[in-house]
């Protein structure tokens, strides 16, 4: 059993870019999925339309960002078994991922369907696009469950280093929705948004399953499960779920800070949160990358390739972000008008970059670490970083911010959190290493002294 790229012996920049640049153009496709609906529902049914699209993809968000969590996990629980060469293992670990995803992501599709109206009503959405939010999160989380699945394929193709399915598979899902958006929105109105969704994801499904039949990188051995490959997954997924849910969580808290605003001041939020997927599309790339490549380093026992990549993603995408945080800033008035928005949502979508600026260079290396801490089979360390990062360093602050700064205080608040987090993330990853290092010291200790008594010993012989 072999790696796409061979991450333990090749060169670690271009190991890192081979998975890297497909991952981020799969985001960036991502993000033109996630931007398509927007911009249809911005220009065809005008700001109301997209403050009930924004209020209801809140828990959208925390769906696809609970999805793409247990696939972290899940991409660190098979990129470990690829870098020691277990090929059982593997077998074992995929039937028990795709067997667990189900049952979870039904489950999650029920509980939603039940709870949707109260948690919109919880999060103080406005009364006038209530009945509109409710009625597509209802019709979204039925095309969630395909959306589960086909995100576990990803994370298992991409723990093998095969990141181009994840590129092709949302290549098909933008062209698709792109095209149904219109023609859903003409029949159904504001539920065809929901509608193009949920068939645009079944068919991604669908491509997920013939690419496998294709390429065959791994096999199902549903016979031969157990409760520790079970236990193993939960052990890694829960903590990666957390993790990835805390950014949507907190949104969804933010957005009942912003409510009170008034609709304008909700659809600006819209707009930055769209156009805020552009900056998190390296950095999310970037994140899922090491988490994979330093499996794979902890797999194989290279701990020091682990800390090489590391380093390398920290300097690459750091400048890249910069680069594009620069070019969304000074241009973000003018994309704002992209999605049918008026003058006033686009100087609330102004000022929120113009103080936010600097805190993507920071996110991009806070989520470099959380990686890294991730894929050496830490996940619960990272889950912490990032419930201060999003919950402590974040909510609380807006909670004091907007009564003094008002809707200003709240973006505050976001460049706070990206401050604090960096720190904390760099703290985290000198204790992690001194720790690794002092308990390779000790092992190194007990090997020489068990090798003097042995000497000791076969000297009184």
């Amino acid at each position: 059993m072999k790696s796409k790229v061979d991450f333990i012996n090749e060169n670690t920049t271009r190991a890192l870019m081979k998975l890297f640049i497909p991952l981020m153009l799969a985001m960036t496709l991502t993000m033109a999925y996630s931007m398509v609906d927007s911009l249809w529902v911005g220009n065809l049914l005008g700001e109301a339309g997209m403050s009930a699209l924004t209020a209801s993809t809140a828990i959208v968000l925390i769906m696809n960002s609970l999805s793409m969590g247990v696939g972290n996990g899940v991409s660190v629980m098979i990129a470990q078994r690829v870098g020691a060469m277990d090929t059982v293992g593997v077998k074992r670990a995929a039937a028990v991922v795709m067997i667990v995803s189900l049952f979870f992501s039904g489950a999650i599709c029920l509980v939603g369907e039940l709870a949707s109206e109260y948690l919109l009503t919880a999060m103080a959405t406005p009364a006038e696009v209530l009945t509109e939010a409710v009625s597509y999160l209802r019709l979204y989380l039925i095309g969630n469950v395909a959306l589960f699945l086909y995100m576990q394929f990803t994370s298992i193709f991409r723990a093998f280093g095969d990141s181009v399915f994840q590129m092709k598979g949302m290549l098909m899902t933008v062209i698709v929705n792109a095209i149904l958006d219109p023609i859903m929105i003409n029949w159904w109105g504001f539920n065809g948004v929901a509608i193009a969704t949920v068939i645009s994801e079944f068919v991604c499904l669908a491509y997920a399953f013939a690419y496998h039949y294709k390429k065959k990188w791994f096999s199902f051995d549903f016979k031969a499960m157990t409760w520790e490959d079970v236990k193993t997954m939960g052990r890694l997924c829960v903590p990666t779920s957390i993790q990835s849910i805390m950014p949507a969580l907190s949104s969804a808290v933010m957005i009942t800070f912003v409510n009170p605003f008034g609709l304008t001041a909700l659809a600006g939020y819209g707009v930055v949160r769209n156009l805020e997927l552009i900056m998190f599309m390296p950095t999310n790339a970037m994140s899922m990358a090491v988490t994979s490549i330093v499996g794979q380093c902890k797999g194989a026992g290279r701990i020091d390739r682990a800390g090489d990549y590391c380093k390398k993603a920290m300097l690459t995408g750091g400048v890249l972000i910069g680069l594009v945080s620069a070019l969304v800033i000074c241009t973000s008035p003018m994309l704002s008008g992209c999605f049918g928005q008026g003058a006033e949502v686009g100087v609330i979508v102004a000022e929120f970059f113009h103080i936010v600026s600097i805190g993507y260079v920071l996110y991009m290396l806070t989520s470099c670490i959380q990686g890294y801490i991730t894929g050496i089979g830490r996940p619960e360390r990272a889950m912490l970083l990032l419930i201060a990062y999003y919950i402590i360093f974040r909510v609380l602050p807006a909670l004091m911010l907007k009564h003094i700064f008002g809707l200003s205080g709240i973006w505050f608040a976001f460049l706070v959190s990206h401050i604090l987090a960096s720190v904390l993330a760099f703290v985290m990853l000198h204790t992690i290493k001194n720790f690794s290092r002092s308990r390779t010291n000790r092992n190194e200790r007990s090997e020489a002294g068990s090798r003097k008594w042995l000497r000791s010993r076969d000297c009184l012989s």
